[in-house]
């Protein structure tokens, strides 16, 4: 048996009453002479909806069902519906004479195309049982007798090969009893299985391993193969081949498969081998030579046991749909539009997956990557291709991870999707490409691709669905990441530019608290809180442990962790006072007794480095600082000449005034700029607020609810002994509640007041949707009056230039900002969920990329 089959062939019959088997997702072709009852039949055995007619869509196509020059356009429409609905998965009954073998190819080509059966029901009743019929129906009693005639000669000669044509069941009926008392019977797909709900052990290629699958077994709980809890087990295959034992693998899964205790998917080596055992041709290459030597040795204790495990491999179906529908198991993994079908090309996937026609270095056929565009619903556990550690990409697990190389095997239980592994004991046999290489990313067997960011690219996100990035925009971030960031290795997060608030109209303010707590309320976000924007420069920490855990979890020797930029950047070129830093973050976090509270030996977050001129003093030399030189040497001299004038009677008041007004401006503004500037001398001087713990081992934090968060944070502070580390400042705000909203702008306007920068406010519960699901921004800036000189110049606050300013379009900002964050969330899921490192840098680069998108950068 095969999964190409799904029945039985044989129909059964008592009497005059015939069971017609016919596969539940199948095309059933009604072949008939006019007049011989294929419409009666298929409404008497099949759904309205499943029965697709040629008189009906002749009918479609020219309002008269029995136009005969109108049968191009109705079978164009009607092999046009038939194949939309095999491609929605729905059962297909195709009503029309199909007598001719030119028309039944073109439905067999269909049915192939969209890997289901084709199944063929003959009516071949008596030649005067259709003239009778026929004449009974107003519609064809002027039937000439010779259009009945042609369509059974027709019939007659291609009988006996419609099996030949493709045709993978053949139900023929000859007389009225036959059909009247016939009883199409709907069968189950061998590989549809979605009744069964597990729980699984799904376990990867052993590859005649039979020591290690016996102690992965006992550490999934299994006793003799079976399991006290009645979990089953599912083999992905590559049972044999390479390893000490295939005989001794072989007897243990097709005992539980036996006993019901295991389900079991053909590998490509079993496939070879089966063909071997019926005495095929086939190169004894790829372990298969040390399967026949072991199965030799084998013949002299049990001669049967060959012919057994010939008729074991005969059995196994390509694929299984399991658990609803949820869950999809096979040997090479498989695209969603195969899951459930049942065709030769879907053997072959399930069996070998696809390749590009290359092959590398090592003489190895190029996988393609179906995996990374993989987008189904239901979860695919796979084998095939050995990595070094296996981790989900897009809902597709691969197992294989190598034992027989000296690796390990592996097991996902299911649904707790929770990994079971035991070390090989040895390698059995060497890899002809090894698993793991010194390139970023090659420590999980692959590693980074400068075509996984070339050109336009779509990043799938759980939170905002798919983000696009520019070619354009690509390319400038790969300038940046290429050439200035930091370790790749270490590189998990960007954090996201953030929204400022709605232009204030209030006198005398381009940003006001009171829009920000307004957008909110809008939201249905009731609870916020106000966190002081510290007077530094947006820095991303990740701490390990120790060495060990940034060797174990990063691949790198030596940095324990890394300290960057919103870019990327290292924040510091010093790479000994980084691991200063890093230091009394891992002493903070040890001494709060956080690692062990989040079981972790790593932690990333987000933070504000202090002061600002520590990473920008070459922008404030270059910027700030000359317009305050500028200022500073051109007022005071043209305030005394205005002075003199006046001295002298001349009438320069408003003048004067203005002059007076531009250099209180130009004072302003040094005055806000220098608040960011202060001498450091190696770490003294320097304070880092961290405001939020993104990520930790096996789970990301960005949607811990931030009073939680903070909580942390200061704990850390408080456990901090060297005062590098400082508290961020909060005010929770109802924003329905008119009191507290006044509260929040009488804080920030103190805090503004005092020289502030200002206060980022965000919804309590951190990742927040409003009432249509739309995510809702996680944060909005709203900067000080006195600070926004530095971003606008000294006289914007004017009437006439705040009023100019006013105008600013912030859509495309807001856009930008939800983009980037939901970026961001989908790397730290990554992250933590240990991906790989190119699916993690897939969405880390695309924030970067954003943020060539042209946008006003004082927003």
């Amino acid at each position: 048996m095969t999964d190409n089959d799904t029945g039985d062939h044989t129909e059964k019959s008592t009497g005059t009453h015939r069971t017609l088997p016919v596969t539940d997702l199948s095309l059933v072709v009604l072949v008939g002479a006019s007049g011989s009852g294929k419409s009666t039949f298929a409404h008497r055995h099949f759904k309205p909806t499943e029965i697709i007619s040629s008189d009906f869509c002749r009918g479609l196509v020219a309002d008269d069902e029995n136009d005969q020059s109108a049968s191009g356009d109705a079978f164009d429409v009607l092999h046009y519906i038939a194949g939309k609905r095999l491609a929605a998965g729905r059962l297909t009954v195709v009503d029309a004479t199909n007598v001719q073998a030119e028309s039944r190819k073109q439905l067999v080509q269909l049915a192939r195309s969209h890997d289901v059966l084709p199944i063929a029901i003959v009516l071949d009743l008596p030649e005067e049982v259709c003239q009778a019929r026929n004449a009974a129906r107003p519609d064809r009693a002027g039937m000439p007798r010779h259009v009945v005639q042609r369509h059974r000669r027709e019939l007659r000669r291609s009988l006996r090969g419609l099996e030949r044509e493709g045709f993978r069941k053949v139900h023929v009926l000859h007389t009225e009893e036959e059909a009247e008392h016939a009883e199409v019977v709907l069968e189950r797909r061998y590989n549809d299985l979605r009744h069964l709900t597990g729980p699984f052990d799904i376990i990867g290629d052993i590859h005649g391993c039979s020591s290690e699958l016996e102690s992965l077994l006992g550490k999934l709980g299994y006793v003799d193969g079976a399991h006290p809890e009645g979990r089953t087990a599912v083999f992905v295959g590559d049972l044999v081949d390479r390893g000490p034992d295939s005989p001794g693998v072989l007897r243990r899964v097709m005992s539980m498969v036996s006993a019901g205790d295991a389900l079991c998917v053909p590998g490509n080596h079993e496939n070879k081998l089966g063909r071997y055992l019926k005495g095929r041709k086939v190169q004894h290459t790829h372990g298969l030579a040390e399967t026949i030597e072991q199965l030799d040795r084998e013949d002299a204790q049990d001669p049967a046991f060959r012919e057994q495990v010939r008729e074991f491999i005969d059995g196994l179906v390509s694929h299984y749909v399991l658990d609803g529908g949820k869950l999809v198991v096979c040997h090479a993994g498989l695209p969603e539009k195969y899951h459930g079908r049942t065709s030769g090309r879907v053997r072959s996937h399930a069996l070998y997956g696809d390749t590009t026609g290359e092959t590398d270095e090592f003489g190895l056929p190029v996988r393609y990557p179906w995996a990374e565009d993989y987008r189904g619903r239901a979860a695919v556990v796979y084998g095939h291709t050995p990595v070094p550690s296996t981790s989900w990409v897009n809902n597709t697990l691969c197992l294989d991870t190598g034992a027989v190389f000296g690796g390990k095997m592996t097991a996902l239980r299911w649904p707790e999707r929770e990994l079971v592994d035991v070390p090989a004991e040895k390698v059995w046999y060497e890899p002809t490409k090894p698993l793991t290489t010194e390139a970023p990313g090659g420590r999980e067997g692959r590693p980074l691709d400068l075509a996984d960011v070339q050109g336009r690219r779509i990043v799938e996100t759980r939170y905002l669905g798919r983000i696009s990035v520019r070619e354009e925009n690509a390319a400038a971030a790969l300038e940046v990441m290429s050439r200035f960031a930091v370790d790749p290795r270490l590189l998990g997060y960007l954090p996201p530019t953030m929204a400022p608030t709605a232009t204030s109209h209030e006198e005398g303010f381009l940003e006001h608290p009171a829009e920000a707590f307004a957008q909110y309320r809008a939201d249905g976000v009731a609870t916020v809180v106000c966190e002081e924007k510290h007077m530094g420069s947006r820095a991303v920490a990740l701490v390990c442990r120790d060495a060990e855990a940034a060797r174990e979890r990063f691949g790198v020797e030596g940095p324990t962790g890394a300290l960057h930029t919103r870019t990327g950047r290292p924040f510091l070129d010093d790479l000994a006072l980084t691991e200063v830093i890093l230091g009394r973050l891992r002493t903070a976090v040890t001494a709060a007794g956080l690692w062990d509270e989040w079981d972790t030996d790593w932690v990333l977050l987000d933070a504000e480095l202090m002061p600002w001129s520590l990473k920008a003093g070459g922008l404030l030399r270059s910027q700030y600082a000359a317009v305050g030189a500028a200022s500073g040497a051109v007022l005071p001299g043209a305030n005394a000449a205005l002075a003199a004038a006046a001295a002298r009677g001349v009438d320069v008041t408003d003048l004067a005034a203005r002059q007076q007004d531009r250099t209180a401006d130009a004072a302003a503004f040094t005055d806000a700029y220098r608040r960011y500037c202060w001498s450091t001398e190696g770490l003294d001087g320097v304070r880092i607020a961290p405001f939020q713990i993104l990520a930790v081992r096996g789970r990301s934090l960005a949607s811990v609810p931030h009073d939680e968060q903070l909580a942390w944070l200061d704990r850390l502070v408080e456990h901090d002994p060297t005062g590098l580390l400082q508290v961020t400042r909060r005010l929770v705000v109802d924003t329905g509640d008119e009191a507290s909203v006044r509260a929040g702008v009488d804080w920030w306007l103190e805090m503004t007041g005092r020289g502030g920068e200002g206060m980022v406010v965000k919804p309590l519960g951190a990742l927040v949707r409003d009432e249509k699901g739309r995510l809702v921004q996680p944060g909005i800036k709203v900067r000080g009056r006195e600070y926004l000189r530095i971003i606008y110049g000294p006289e914007y606050t004017r009437p006439e230039n705040l009023e100019r300013l006013r105008s600013r379009f912030l859509g495309h900002k807001r856009s930008l900002a939800l983009r980037e964050y939901a970026l961001g969330l989908e790397a730290l899921d990554r992250l933590a969920d240990g991906e790989p490192l190119w699916r993690v840098h897939e969405a880390v680069f695309a924030v970067l990329a954003l943020e060539s998108e042209p946008v006003d950068p004082r927003l």
